[in-house]
């Protein structure tokens, strides 16, 4: 169950559900991981072959939020790329 610690969580955003009409999808993971460990996850969770992974890295942002300072985390994302057949249900 190394999955659940892998993938955070699917990035549900605009520019995320535009891109998955073309058999792209994003999900959040921790900065440790690794694209080996990423595929062998995404097969555990969706039983899909990924084609192609791209990691990108969020930085961290100030914000400000009723006048006081503070830091928005940052983190990986990842691009998961499929086959044309193949498609992920995210909910």
């Amino acid at each position: 169950m190394i999955t659940m610690k892998i993938i955070k969580k699917p990035r549900v955003t605009e520019k995320a559900s535009f891109v998955a009409e073309q058999n792209v999808y994003t999900f959040d993971v921790p900065k440790s991981a690794n694209k080996t460990e990423i595929k062998k996850a995404i097969f555990e969770l969706y039983k899909v072959k990924p084609v192609k992974v791209n990691i990108l890295t969020v930085p961290s942002k100030k914000i400000f939020v009723r006048g006081k300072v503070g830091t928005k985390s940052g983190g990986k994302k990842v691009l998961v790329y499929l086959k044309k057949e193949d498609k992920i249900e995210i909910i």
